[in-house]
């Protein structure tokens, strides 16, 4: 079995974007610039946020934190974001979700400029990428495209079962890997919590991507042998052994699956990496104006 090592692929391309950034230092060109937005003290949230602002140095880049109270107005939060459109030395930036209750996610991130839309949620983006016109690829779907592409996994002809309709991993990672391209030209099924069967389903998989939100819902039983197995799941469950109390696990049961699995990414350090490291290449094409000029 192939351990899909997402840490060590997420650092060879941050070194990768610092010989690139290197470059245009060496122009006399600015660095890129990513800024993020928190609201409030949710823990994972700020996790996140911190793991992004590490990967920005590691790959040359400045960034800029935004951090204001969760008692912030939908109003202020609007005008933070209208700000950062209007901020010429800004390539892109993310609002990191999830917001307070009384702030609506949708409307804020339809206030957000599509050409620095780097965490790639914008309508506008979304639909580029839907017709195949260049756009800014979810953060999550693009790092599993990299994580596939550089352990060279087939996907032409082959059989993806998508576990989970999310509009931010699910759906766009079915759509990417049914395009004409590589990693890609594959044959999607999309299933989900009301999908019948979804055990018998998931045999079929070539390559089986589960983002349901379920811890180890994926069992041996559920897998063929061969299968490449691409575990999104990020869930927290107590273990009293464990200094915090708790532990990370994935949607699938990692000892099992291991056993049937040509390719597994583990839970933390497989997708997780990949999603920050996908945020930085965003970026890059954001500062070279590829998409939008």
């Amino acid at each position: 079995m192939q351990l899909l090592d997402g840490v060590l692929v997420a650092k060879k391309i941050k070194a990768d974007l610092l010989q690139l950034v290197k470059a245009e230092q060496d122009k006399g060109k600015r660095v890129p610039h990513l800024a993020a937005v928190l609201i409030g003290d949710h823990p994972a949230s700020a996790s996140y946020i911190k793991n992004k602002i590490r990967s920005c140095a590691e790959a040359g880049y400045e960034s800029t934190l935004i951090h204001r109270d969760s008692s912030i107005t939908k109003e202020g939060l609007l005008e933070i974001v209208d700000g950062l459109n209007r901020n010429e030395a800004i390539d892109g930036y993310i609002v990191q979700l999830p917001l307070p209750r009384h702030i609506d996610e949708q409307e804020i991130l339809l206030a957000i400029d599509p050409k620095k839309d780097v965490d790639g949620f914008h309508p506008m983006n979304i639909g580029r990428m839907v017709i195949g016109l260049p756009a800014y690829v979810p953060a999550t779907p693009l790092g599993i495209l990299k994580l596939i592409e550089h352990y060279r996994i087939p996907t032409e002809g082959k059989h993806v079962v998508v576990i989970g309709r999310s509009n931010i991993v699910g759906t766009p990672v079915s759509l990417l890997l049914s395009r004409k391209a590589y990693p890609g030209n594959a044959t999607v099924t999309l299933c989900h919590s009301k999908s019948t069967d979804l055990a018998e389903m998931s045999r079929k998989a070539d390559i089986l991507i589960a983002a349901i939100g379920t811890p180890h819902f994926v069992k041996a039983d559920m897998i063929k042998d061969g299968a490449a197995v691409i575990d999104v799941g990020m869930n927290q469950i107590a273990d009293p052994a464990s200094k915090k109390g708790h532990r990370l696990v994935g949607d699938v049961d990692f000892e099992g699956v291991s056993r049937k699995a040509a390719y597994l990414t583990p839970v933390p350090g497989g997708v997780g990496p990949m999603t920050v490291c996908a945020l930085m290449i965003n970026t890059w094409t954001a500062y070279t104006g590829k998409i939008y000029g």
